[in-house]
């Protein structure tokens, strides 16, 4: 049964409890919670009726035997869980599971939970920083940060905590930082890093290495058409050597990357817009350009978490429920999206929500290791 591979992984989570007064198991409420999220429970009260609908299937995988909890309980019992402890366990699971390729793209950004305000003693919301493969389409693991300001201190500790070695990691401009950088390399990854004004001499002497390509631009852009408008992009990519000034603060840089791009809209003026970015790999412009559109996939898994599991909508707050039930949202969505059936997120939702054997091929393929490249 999956509760065994379940175990395995998160065996070493901490029972806040006292002994004498446990009723229900840790894990019993942690797997079918997990269960319930990914079936498309939104809370509390939909995990326990998620449960509820389907005790016959837990009782005959001999999990709540005892009856069921009340809601409040279930949140009681994850809200104790200690994030770090079950952010380890996760991070651990997905490198189980998880092969990296040489020279893949783990995306680096952070969300915030809005619906994480605590409004008893108004407390700031919780703000999430994760690493995303692009091409398996799965979060690698994920740190909490009381304020967006803060993923520059917050992002060093995730990476040292991932196994990133032979990996591209991409970031947008706030983490564009010599510490970060450093940590990367020293890790054994490389890094694409996105450079705006917060590294204005940086930005300066980029714009102005690339003087020549932004005057005589060639015909090799890529042209897209979608959504009621037309993109054509151009990626160029030269050596960091012809950089005006020292930079040799920023390990193992090699290359500098410019993006052009240029978006004409049906009733709008054409816009131009230039991206400019570093990186400690050597790219071709190709595998500069691919790397750029992949580090977006992690905002369109921002956008499943809100549109097909309302992480924005969510209202819990009290102790660690927060933060503990957006790893289940990411555990969860890692599993719907590796089990192979050719149906939206939602629908695998609702399949799981009516149908247990849906539930047991989406546990099969998330524990099994068959998300592995």
């Amino acid at each position: 049964m999956h509760i065994d591979h379940f175990k395995e992984n998160f065996q070493t989570i901490t029972d806040q409890r006292q002994g004498a007064k446990v009723t229900y198991c840790l894990f019993e409420v942690l797997f079918g919670s997990l269960c319930a999220v990914i079936a498309g429970a939104k809370g509390w009260f939909d995990i326990r009726e998620y449960i509820l609908g389907h005790h016959d299937w837990f009782k005959n995988n001999k999990l709540f035997v005892n009856g069921i909890p009340a809601d409040d309980t279930i949140a009681r019992i994850i809200s104790t869980i200690e994030p770090e402890q079950f952010h380890q366990c996760f991070i651990n699971w997905m490198s189980s599971i998880h092969t990296l390729t040489e020279g893949q793209v783990i995306a680096i950004d952070g969300k915030t939970l809005r619906g994480s305000y605590n409004r008893e003693d108004r407390a700031s919301t919780i703000h999430m920083i994760s690493a995303y493969a692009s091409s398996n389409k799965l979060v690698l693991g994920q740190l909490k940060t009381e304020q967006k300001s803060n993923e520059i201190t917050a992002i060093p500790e995730l990476i040292k905590m991932l196994d990133i070695k032979g990996a591209l990691v991409t970031i947008d401009a706030m983490a564009c930082q010599t510490k970060i950088a450093k940590t990367i390399v020293d890790q054994g990854g490389d890094y694409l890093l996105a450079v705006k004004s917060n590294q204005g001499k940086l930005r300066e002497a980029i714009v102005q290495a690339f003087a020549f390509q932004r005057a005589n631009n060639t015909d090799k852009s890529v042209i897209e058409h979608g959504h009621g408008r037309t993109e054509c992009r151009q990626c160029y990519v030269i050596d960091s050597k012809n950089l005006l000034g020292d930079f040799s603060k920023w390990k193992g840089l090699k290359n500098i990357v410019m993006v052009e791009s240029c978006r004409l809209e049906k009733g709008k003026p054409i816009e131009l817009e230039y991206r400019y970015y570093i990186s400690s790999k050597e790219l071709s412009a190709e595998q500069a350009a691919i790397a750029v559109r992949e580090h977006w996939g992690i905002e369109s898994m921002h956008w499943v978490l809100d549109v097909s599991m309302s992480e924005d909508a969510c209202q819990i707050y009290n102790a660690h429920g927060a933060e503990n039930l957006s790893c289940l949202r990411h555990m969860s969505l890692n599993m719907l999206r590796a089990e192979p059936t050719k149906i939206s997120i939602v629908g695998k939702q609702k399949r799981c929500m009516m149908n247990p054997s849906m539930l047991e091929a989406v546990l099969k393929t998330g524990f099994s290791g068959s998300v592995k490249n």
